[in-house]
């Protein structure tokens, strides 16, 4: 519970002190084992805090989950692309604004790839499973990118009832891969999710990683070429996949997701020299093919073309069965399979090499045109990302993926308005970081 937002709210609404003070009491009371005077001088000292920072912001009125910031959908889509232009252009090769999920900077004659991915938000009661997939994500990252990694990093943040234990575990299962890999943890944050002002035993936190690549072995989604093929790995999944079996009562399907095989083919076609002559290579994980497919065609200027029939054979069996009885679009959920762009003469080089490691298939092609197609019993039909990725829990299922359009069109307008704002006030910093005037009072 948060009990600094708690009060910030109630101030905000009038309500006298002493009453917000006796409910935050009531609810600190709740969650631990402490004496009435004990909570009361926490939360008297919560509410004067918040009553000297509580204010008017000025808000886009748009809030993470209305808009499904972080459910891997088209919303979420949206951000990220108002994010790139609030960065703007900068020096790197690879910056925020071609989709990728690294970047690329170049470092003399090196060409530096660097990514961070987030921990599954569901899997705070399960830190090890949470440390073990969000490295081996972050590991993924670095390797579609045609690089090497050389480091991982990592950050964590526990709430202030949280056991110390759960950062031994999601540190354990970040060690792990790191070991199994041979790519070294070296540095990392730990630090409480709101420090004395929320309670509970949430977990959160991230693992960034960094590789070298050289430069004709960069492998960014914009050089996808018209008549390349699609390949795709088998692929089992990930915390997207654990979730799903966990709050669903499928336990036994975590599992299938515990294995390296994606990283170690993408080693192979490093160490082979292979990876020079893909063109584009990405993970199946943003929302699915659906929410790949259409951030490829942005970022390349072209239309993929998938055959489900292809498709379906490369989910692992007993993953496919549960999203199938579960009724949860397989295509529209991160199945952490390797996507390979090719020209057609490489196909059949790079199935061989990666034969003994992992299932490889040839599922699609690009052609000119935007966005994607899937072939179905022989016939075409747009495969656009959802508004959300496919729910795949209980609470999503409630939530729904589906927002109406003219809702999405409004929501679409304030934030554009809250970004340029954000843009102004970078602006505004900048300006008094160079030439050291007053501090304009907007910034705060």
């Amino acid at each position: 519970m948060d009990l600094e937002e708690y009060a910030k709210r109630a101030l905000k609404k009038g309500q006298k002190r002493e009453d917000i003070e006796n409910t935050l009491a009531d609810r600190i009371q709740e969650i631990r084992q402490s004496s009435r005077e004990s909570a009361l001088r926490l939360s008297r000292a919560v509410v004067e805090e918040a009553n000297f920072t509580v204010r008017d912001e000025k808000k886009s009125g748009v809030t993470m989950g209305k808009f499904g910031v972080g459910s891997r959908g088209s919303g979420d889509f949206y951000v990220h692309e108002k994010i790139a232009d609030i960065i703007g252009k900068t020096s790197a090769i690879i910056g925020s604004d071609q989709l990728d999920d690294s970047g690329v900077v170049k470092v003399h004659d090196k060409y530096v790839v660097i990514t961070v991915d987030g921990m599954h938000s569901r899997l705070s009661d399960y830190p090890f499973l949470a440390g073990f997939h969000v490295t081996r994500a972050s590991l993924r990252d670095i390797f579609v990118m045609g690089a090497t990694p050389i480091a991982l990093f990592s950050d964590i943040h526990l709430a202030d009832d949280g056991d110390v234990s759960k950062i031994f575990d999601y540190t354990a299962g970040i060690s792990a891969v790191s070991q199994v890999t041979n790519v070294p943890l070296v540095t990392g944050s730990t630090l409480r999710i709101g420090g004395d002002v929320v309670l509970g035993e949430r977990l959160t936190g991230c693992v960034g990683a960094v590789g070298i690549v050289e430069k004709e072995g960069l492998t960014p989604r914009i050089n996808a070429k018209v008549g390349d093929r699609i390949l795709m790995s088998e692929g089992s999944g990930g915390g997207t996949i654990v979730a799903a079996a966990l709050y669903n009562g499928k336990q036994e399907i975590v599992m299938e997701t515990l294995n390296v095989k994606f990283l170690n083919a993408c080693d192979i076609l490093i160490k082979t020299g292979l990876v020079k002559k893909v063109h584009a290579m990405t993970d199946v994980t943003n929302g699915g093919i659906r929410g790949d497919a259409e951030e490829i065609s942005k970022t390349a200027r072209v239309k993929l073309v998938f055959d489900e029939d292809k498709i379906r054979p490369l989910v692992n069996p007993k993953v496919l069965k549960m999203l199938d009885e579960l009724h949860i679009d397989y295509l529209g959920v991160s199945i952490d399979a390797l996507l390979i762009i090719v020209s057609p003469s490489m196909v059949h080089t790079i199935k061989k090499a990666l034969h003994n490691v992992i299932q490889v298939a040839e599922i699609g092609w690009v052609e000119e045109g935007k966005g994607a197609e899937l072939i179905v019993d022989g016939r075409r039909s747009e495969i656009k990302p959802k508004f959300r990725e496919s729910a795949y829990t209980p609470v999503k299922m409630v939530i729904g993926d589906y927002v109406a359009t003219n809702e999405i069109e409004s929501m679409r307008r304030q934030i554009d308005i809250a970004a340029q704002n954000s843009i102004i006030k970078k602006q505004k910093m900048i300006d008094y970081l160079t030439n050291y005037g007053s501090v304009p009072e907007s910034l705060f």
